[in-house]
């Protein structure tokens, strides 16, 4: 059953076509860009093809998907003899709200629902909706589900997932924490257990996804219990360039003093901020990391700051689990920074980490063991794939 995995953004799309019943091998793969600008680029690769570039305009979603289709159909490029080798559509959507428990087979309520859900995620659903609406049009009839990054936290207790605001903002505006990157944080969880060979629903693990945007996630027995993205990505850690936490009286008084309008406060703490307002330098941690070992200031800055605030995401939620079984690093930073990992895990003895400093030295974008054997706390890098999450939740919806 081949299912086509679409992560539709503002102005991009990024697909994976899978063949689940060839141990779930990625046939083909590819990202659209600039959608709706004059210089929309598409690069793709099939599965023993040579990489295939182009640029043309692509003025919406529905014509870039179709692009996509006649380039997994092309005899040359792509891996298809007919459009209904695919079976169905699985999508990413961001915002789940408190409609969505879990994945989803996308029918009239289901998009309703999060259409509703555009006010919580206005970047990201009016995206998401377009890539369901352009596949209908496409392929009619294609069965499609929509995976969302919030749905793995609706586990959440109310007493984690409540602001300390009037009982009424969250029972009439439903203000409260959601959580994102939950298809992550559910995946690497799962299969960092089965590494060492146990199962996720018996144990308490922290799972750091850190990369452009970060957050972590505290689980135990298979529940996500809290989270520190909140009701916007902009929440928790220090991130590529999203403020994290911060007092709120801060940008209130400067939305006052200095006449900030709403949209400009929104683009500081959401856009100029992290790790690019603290080094002046990028908002790369790859670049950051350079600046510093040179002896910029405001790059090691950065760097302590970004290190901090995940160890004390760790303590309070090995603190809230009331212990821990497994630690582990995913996503771009958390997968491939050495350095990352080194600043926040070596030296958390009190909690039960015996950080293994040489098994992490140079260690990328592997899975792998970076606390040594007698570690009470067992330290992992887990790569992530939020692609093949939706395949198989879709898989697994479409054939229910």
């Amino acid at each position: 059953m081949k299912i086509l995995v679409l992560n539709c953004g503002s102005s991009s799309i990024k697909y994976q076509l899978f063949d689940m019943a060839n141990n779930e091998e990625v046939l083909a793969k590819g990202l659209l860009e600039k959608i709706g600008l004059p210089d929309s680029f598409l690069k793709h690769k099939a599965c023993g093809k040579d990489k295939y570039e182009e640029g043309r305009h692509v003025p919406d979603h529905t014509v870039g998907i179709q692009w996509i289709i006649d380039v997994l159909l092309d005899s040359e490029k792509g891996v298809l003899k007919d459009k209904s080798e695919i079976k169905a559509a699985g999508h990413r959507v961001a915002h789940g709200g408190e409609y969505f428990q879990g994945s989803a087979f996308v029918d009239e309520e289901a998009k309703i629902n999060i259409e509703k859900l555009i006010a919580l995620a206005p970047l990201h659903n009016p995206a998401n909706l377009k890539g369901i609406q352009a596949i209908e049009a496409l392929i009619p009839g294609l069965p499609q589900v929509a995976v969302f990054d919030t749905s793995f936290h609706q586990s959440m207790p109310e007493h984690s997932y409540l602001y300390a605001l009037p009982y009424e903002m969250y029972s009439e505006k439903k203000i409260r924490r959601y959580g994102f990157h939950g298809t992550s944080h559910k995946f690497v969880a799962e299969k960092g257990a089965a590494f060492l060979g146990l199962d996720y629903r018996d144990l308490k693990i922290i799972t750091c996804h850190l990369g452009n945007g970060s957050s972590i996630c505290a689980i135990d027995k298979g529940n996500s219990v809290d989270t520190s993205m909140g009701y916007t990505p902009v929440e928790g850690l220090i991130m590529g360039t999203r403020v994290g936490d911060m007092g709120l009286g801060a940008i209130l008084s400067l939305m006052e003093n200095e006449g900030m309008t709403v949209q400009e406060a929104n683009d500081l703490i959401n856009k100029k901020s992290g790790l690019l307002g603290i080094s002046g330098v990028s908002s790369d941690m790859r670049d950051i990391e350079d600046a510093a070992e040179k002896g910029n200031h405001r790059a090691q800055l950065a760097l302590d700051m970004f290190a901090y605030r995940v160890k004390k995401y760790i303590g309070s939620y090995t603190a809230a689990m009331n212990g821990l079984d497994i630690l582990i690093f995913t996503g771009g930073i958390g997968e491939n920074g050495c350095l990352p990992r080194k600043m926040i895990a070596g030296e958390m003895q009190f909690l039960g980490v015996d950080f293994d400093f040489e098994r992490n030295k140079d260690l990328r974008a592997t899975d792998a063991i970076i606390s040594t054997d007698d570690s009470k706390v067992k330290v992992l890098t887990i790569t992530t794939d939020e692609e093949l999450v939706i395949a198989r939740d879709t898989y697994s919806i479409v054939n229910r």
